[in-house]
């Protein structure tokens, strides 16, 4: 086994191996933009490329960095030694893993404990998640007739609701669309009191990740206003939902169970096989939660929920790590507070 830095000519046969838009190339050069170092370490077996991962690190005061290596491949021993090896060169307290691998959440979860024992066997530490735990996964491999069968019964009517009211959904994979996304994504903060990056993320998210094909703006148009918009992925025949805002206006029209349904389409009409809505509560939800009303819109696609492999913390500077845990807690606390 060969482990080494990937270099910019294998850029197209690192996208073909890596199952995440988090851990492709393009997603690794946004991050370059906000101002972080990226890491990316291949694999090989001979010169071939057999695995990879892409770990981003963030200054911290003091000196310091931590790394975060979102929707990475299974854990192994390479990894691992890997991962301390830039760590070390980074001067990381630790590097954050959330692997890409998701279980049902009616199953019993035997992969999960199997790796769970050999992450802890190596000394990772389970830790707060930065990606959500659960998610809604559909399988587009089914007929169009199939997936609109399987809708809940009152999201079928409000699909052919939006239809019959006159919402159009159109693709507008521009930066006037990115603007327009922007717009409405700041009415939804203000109104929801959520937080969300500001508009600057998403322009340099648009100018690093636009030319790739895979991000994409659609906006649902009802009296020539746009009254939702949305930003998708399509990486490696797979779709998904990360970013969604829309207006006060017109909400009677159900323009966001239209868009859900013409996305579900592009998805099918594009090669993706399956469809990871970006994130849900858990399997028994509580109404009052502030998510509850964006997991229900979801589950109306009749969509499995899935939960995401915990997160772990690798830790290589034990007597920083604590007090940075805590103070980390008391940012979160204080962000809350100032979010209510």
């Amino acid at each position: 086994m060969i482990v080494r830095p990937i270099a910019f000519e294998e850029k197209d046969i690192y996208n073909q191996i890596v199952t995440h838009p988090l851990q492709s190339w393009e997603w690794g050069e946004f991050k370059k933009v906000t101002g972080q170092k990226v890491e990316r370490i291949g694999f090989f077996d001979g010169h071939k490329l057999t695995n990879a991962i892409q770990v981003s690190f963030h200054d911290i005061p003091g000196g310091y960095t931590v790394g975060y290596l979102p929707k990475g491949p299974m854990p192994d021993e390479e990894q691992i030694n890997a991962m301390q090896e830039i760590a070390k060169k980074n001067n990381a307290l630790f590097i954050k893993i959330e692997p890409n691998i998701l279980s049902p959440v009616d199953s019993k979860n035997s992969a999960f404990d199997s790796i769970n024992t050999f992450i802890t066997a190596r000394g990772g530490k389970k830790s707060r998640n930065i990606f959500t735990h659960y998610t809604f996964l559909l399988d587009l491999t089914r007929s169009q007739d199939e997936l609109f069968a399987n809708l809940h019964s009152k999201t079928r009517y409000n699909v052919r609701l939006a239809i019959k009211k006159g919402v159009q959904i159109i693709d507008d994979t521009s930066s006037d669309g990115v603007e327009s996304f922007i717009r409405l994504l700041e009415e939804t903060t203000n109104r929801k009191n959520f937080h969300a990056h500001d508009a600057n993320y998403y322009r340099q998210m648009w100018q690093t990740l636009g030319h790739s094909g895979m991000m994409k703006v659609f906006h649902a148009v009802y009296q020539d206003t746009v009254i939702v918009s949305w930003i998708i992925f399509l990486f490696n025949n797979k779709l998904y939902y990360p970013y969604g805002a829309s207006s006060i206006l017109h909400r009677e029209v159900m323009a966001s169970n239209l868009m859900m349904w013409e996305v579900i389409q592009y998805g099918k009409e594009h090669g993706a096989t399956s469809f990871d809505m970006w994130g849900a509560l858990g399997p028994n939800p509580n109404k009052a939660d502030p998510w509850y009303g964006f997991h229900h819109f979801k589950q109306g696609y009749g969509a499995t929920l899935v939960e995401n492999f915990p997160t772990y913390d690798f830790v290589y500077n034990q007597s920083l790590y604590y007090p940075f845990l805590m103070a980390d807690k008391a940012r979160q606390m204080w962000l809350k507070r100032k979010k209510q």
